[in-house]
């Protein structure tokens, strides 16, 4: 009887995370394509295959929403950043941190679109959760960063810079999509040119750090 009830109470807690899921993917295809203004959470719905009181059980209001779903991108864009460690080598650290990001724009382009607009807009419903979690984060790496320098394994550069450079060549293929493609009549779903991508990043930005 109780290992019945625990599953059934695992399966309830399954669903409600699949239709979470479900909602904050719909959100986020909508709002990178119209924006939070343009959005409505009648159209989030009915992508997600919920009715609108449904949906506002689990997320209240179109902000609380907007903010979950940013929060998630966060989560995404962050992810890789909190694997760097200072126990690896550091030109392997920073490859590997690039391919990371690159594999983020090259798979999750319409949150890199949304959290762009964000940016553009000020962060007003961001600014919280920038300068509280990724501040710490961002201060906490570059720790990393700077005693890999003061060691002699790294060029002597400000590790602010480097992420916010890594940030900018790895997220540019993603948020100026359209623009790469133009150019070059690839995306970064073209393996061979995915690839380009990376050895081109890499080199350039290791280049730039290696001790002379």
């Amino acid at each position: 009887m109780a290992q019945g009830t625990v599953k059934r109470a695992g399966k309830r807690t399954q669903a409600v995370n699949e239709k979470r899921q479900a909602i904050l993917t719909a959100a986020l295809e909508i709002f990178s394509r119209v924006g939070f203004h343009g959005a409505r959470l009648e159209q989030v719905a009915d992508s997600a295959g919920v009715s609108k009181t449904n949906l506002l059980y689990y997320y209240p209001s179109k902000e609380a929403l907007y903010i979950a779903v940013l929060r998630q991108i966060l989560d995404i864009w962050l992810a890789p950043l909190k694997a760097f460690r200072a126990d690896f080598t550091p030109l392997v650290a920073i490859k590997e941190y690039i391919r990371l990001k690159l594999e983020v724009s090259r798979d999750y382009p319409q949150a890199s679109k949304l959290f762009c607009q964000e940016m553009l807009q000020g962060a007003p419903l961001l600014k919280a959760e920038l300068t509280g979690d990724l501040k710490t984060l961002v201060e906490e790496k570059s720790a990393i960063i700077a005693g890999w320098i003061a060691s002699g394994k790294l060029a002597a550069v400000d590790p602010h810079h480097l992420i916010f450079m890594i940030w900018a060549s790895t997220q540019h293929y993603a948020d100026f999509a359209i623009q790469v493609e133009a150019v070059t009549g690839a995306t970064l779903q073209d393996e061979a040119f995915f690839q380009r991508t990376v050895d081109n990043v890499q080199r350039m930005i290791i280049e730039g750090i290696r001790v002379r």
